[in-house]
């Protein structure tokens, strides 16, 4: 059967959508902030809250850490100065921690390499997430795995040998994983690119697996698509304001935006149903009023309910 199970909430195909607010790094470094984000998600109504956690001095090289990155978006002169700006330490993270508990969303990570896994284990996630730049990590996907937490896995920039390989790997250690779709642009301009039926391969080739989407597109409207398509996770990147400094705000969703897709997608699980034809008891009163029925020997509209077909609640 489909299904993973993040802090006690089940995700699975009969199960309403999973939904990630993706703050990333939009809090800018700041603790208040990113405790504002999380309280703010959760009263939109996702089910968690999800940050992104790097070792950077280990992560990055010498040179691309020194390399300039002087423009709006930017924290620092450098690169290097850049990131260490947007880092949480143990601290912060132990802080949006106690606020997440207190909202009721799960509160978890993406870990970038290995160290960065380490530190949410210590914190105690109920989940770990790799990115797209990690699907061809061998290194870091054996060693993720090998952790006692579920993961979810973004595809973006993938093939299906690529994909397949990873699924392998955290196979190999027993561990349940969740494949997420995804197109790694940030934004995605070209709609085509999305290529959301990739949601339905992905269900067909990994049947035992939850399927999801991780959307870098702005709006809401093809996250339902991503969910009839089945994908059981929705992750959309989220922001206080889509004004504020850094890259990512511009595609993120506000407050009121997330609303809207949680609710959203609650509705169309609800309208899903279970694929039986029913006649049900709302339709009465307009089919009276629109099918012809056999009334004296003629066909005529009218209200002869007895006539009406047995309601099926």
């Amino acid at each position: 059967m489909r299904e993973l199970i993040i802090g006690g909430r089940r995700i699975a195909d009969d199960e309403p959508c999973y939904v990630i607010a993706e703050a990333g790094h939009n809090h800018g470094g700041s603790v208040p902030t990113a405790r504002t984000m999380i309280q703010t998600a959760a009263a939109c109504g996702v089910d968690a809250v999800k940050f992104q956690k790097r070792d950077n001095h280990g992560l990055y090289s010498p040179a691309m850490l020194a390399q300039p990155y002087d423009h709006e978006h930017s924290y620092g002169r450098t690169y290097g100065e850049h990131r260490e700006a947007l880092e949480l330490g143990l601290p912060a993270y132990v802080a949006c921690r106690a606020v997440a508990q207190a909202a009721k969303v799960a509160f978890f990570a993406t870990a970038f390499d290995e160290r960065s896994a380490d530190f949410l284990m210590e914190l105690g996630v109920p989940a770990i997430k790799l990115a797209s730049g990690s699907l061809t990590d061998e290194s870091l996907i054996r060693y993720v795995a090998r952790l006692d937490v579920p993961l979810i896995v973004s595809t973006g920039g993938g093939e299906a040998r690529e994909i397949d390989r990873a699924a392998n790997w955290i196979a190999a250690q027993h561990m349940r994983f969740a494949l997420l779709h995804c197109t790694a642009a940030y934004p995605v301009r070209n709609y085509a690119e999305l290529n959301l039926r990739c949601i339905l391969t992905l269900c067909e080739c990994y049947p035992d697996t939850v399927i999801g989407w991780s959307g870098h597109d702005t709006g809401t409207a093809m996250a339902l698509v991503a969910y009839a398509f089945g994908a059981r996770i929705v992750e959309k990147h989220f922001t206080l304001s889509r004004a504020g400094k850094g890259t990512d705000h511009g595609f993120s969703l506000e407050p009121v935006g997330m609303r809207k897709l949680t609710k959203d997608l609650a509705m169309a699980h609800e309208a899903m149903g279970d694929g039986i034809k029913r006649f049900y008891p709302s339709e009465v009163g307009p089919i009276s009023k629109m099918r012809r029925w056999l009334i004296n020997g003629r066909w005529q509209i009218g209200t002869a309910q007895e006539q009406m077909p047995k309601v099926c609640a």
